[in-house]
């Protein structure tokens, strides 16, 4: 019989790869005979799952851990652990942190990872990680410092959670690593375990997120253009357009790829969903270079764009090079950046309007497009009253829809970054 052992609150920060590590982490306590407290703010242990990335996500890990730590002096908490890549990159610190009783990091066999039985996004979709660490080497990034090289996960572990989830009612398979592309086995490379999951039964998506510009295969077009289950999206991060710039960054052999990639991909793939992240105020980044970014993001016109200020990371080649614009420019950048985001998405998202797409729902009167990704993009909400065209079905009540179900819904307006339609079908 499992031993009780007691109860546990959760704390994720940071990207879905971060995500995942603590549902195998949790997922593997449970089995143990761990309970997940009702209330998050109250439990015998708390796991706080930390990012270091750039400076924004070290604050926020800090003041979640001196958050968890109060609490614990409120008796609300028994103990405290900390996990994932803040202590990983800082196993000095946790004498800063009185209170904390596991200062650990990111795990270490991760690439056989055991089971989870715990899904932190809920039914109806599912991160998907096929590798860890990281084999470029931007010189911008820490992430090499804190996750190493490159590893692949071996397919016959991918297929096994990949089955498992479908099983269980996933109805989307999100394929992550720092970068999916150079997932390798053998002679085998992203292609062949795309295809492999194609073979598995069922009616599900698999979207992959984070594809390198220069490393886009054809196989991987014919993939996307061809499965039964692949979502016609691709998050590209670019970072810059400008080549002085990127070689700076140390993506030189981007470069080419980076400032053909929107007109390439919508060329090869008819209906693509694209997806960019621009850095603002780089060493290098002259006010004439930013306006040829800005150039370069107009003609692209890409469906989504991200964009961060630069943070130096201490041990990377990046926080050493001179000519750094100051810190309140590239926040001025980046919010320029971010309001030609907003511009094109005014004029991309009005022609979905009197569309009709298929959608996947995630939550209660909430579902998401093939052109909207988890976490990052917005959703599409299931209008619920008779305001909007079209009378319903019979039976296509939003209170009857199940999370995991696809349902065909007809666009009726935009609301900032999400839309608002009705089933019209199921």
């Amino acid at each position: 019989m499992k031993k009780k052992r007691g109860t546990l609150a959760l704390v994720s920060l940071g990207c879905a790869k971060n995500a995942v590590d603590l549902q195998v982490m949790a997922g593997n306590l449970l089995k143990d005979g761990w309970t997940l407290s009702p209330d998050p703010d109250c439990a015998d242990v708390v796991i706080v799952n930390t990012c270091s990335f750039i400076a924004s996500a070290r604050e926020e890990a800090e003041a979640e851990i001196l958050r968890a730590v109060e609490l614990k002096k409120l008796g609300r908490y028994g103990k405290v652990v900390v996990a994932g890549c803040y202590p990983q990159r800082y196993p000095e610190l946790k004498g800063a942190f009185p209170g904390v009783d596991v200062w650990g990091g990111v795990p270490k066999d991760w690439i056989e990872p055991k089971m989870p039985a715990l899904r932190l996004t809920g039914k109806a979709f599912a991160y998907l990680k096929i590798a860890e660490g990281c084999a470029h080497r931007c010189s911008y990034c820490a992430i090499p410092l804190i996750r190493g090289k490159y590893r692949s996960r071996p397919l016959r572990s991918i297929l096994k959670e990949a089955r498992s989830l479908v099983a269980t009612g996933c109805r989307e398979l999100n394929v992550i690593a720092q970068d999916p592309m150079l997932w390798r086995e053998g002679k085998k490379s992203l292609p062949d375990l795309l295809w492999a999951l194609d073979k598995i039964p069922g009616d599900f998506w698999v979207r992959v997120l984070y594809s390198y510009p220069s490393e886009i295969s054809e196989d991987f077009l014919v993939w996307m253009l061809t499965s039964k289950h692949a979502v016609r999206y691709i998050d590209v991060p670019l970072q810059h357009t400008v080549p002085e710039v990127l070689e700076k960054m140390n993506r030189k052999a981007a470069i080419a790829d980076s400032l053909a990639a929107a007109e390439f991909l919508r060329d090869v793939v008819p209906g693509i969903t694209l997806r960019t992240t621009i850095m603002t105020g780089f060493p290098g980044e002259t006010e004439a270079r930013f306006r040829k970014l800005m150039a370069d993001l107009r003609r692209m016109q890409f469906d989504h764009l991200g964009c961060f200020a630069y943070s130096p990371e201490k041990g990377t080649k990046g926080a050493l090079l001179g000519g750094r614009p100051s810190r309140a420019v590239a926040l001025a950048r980046e919010k320029a950046v971010m309001d030609l985001a907003k511009s094109i998405w005014k004029v991309r998202s009005k022609r979905l309007v009197g569309e009709t797409f298929r959608a996947l729902v995630v939550a209660p009167g909430v579902a998401r497009m093939e052109s909207q990704a988890p976490d990052v993009d917005g959703v599409t909400y299931i209008d619920r009253g008779d305001k909007l065209v079209g009378a319903p079905l019979r039976g296509d009540r939003t209170e009857d829809l199940r999370i995991g179900e696809f349902v065909n819904v007809k666009i009726a307006k935009v609301e900032g970054f999400d839309f608002t339609g009705k089933v019209v079908s199921r």
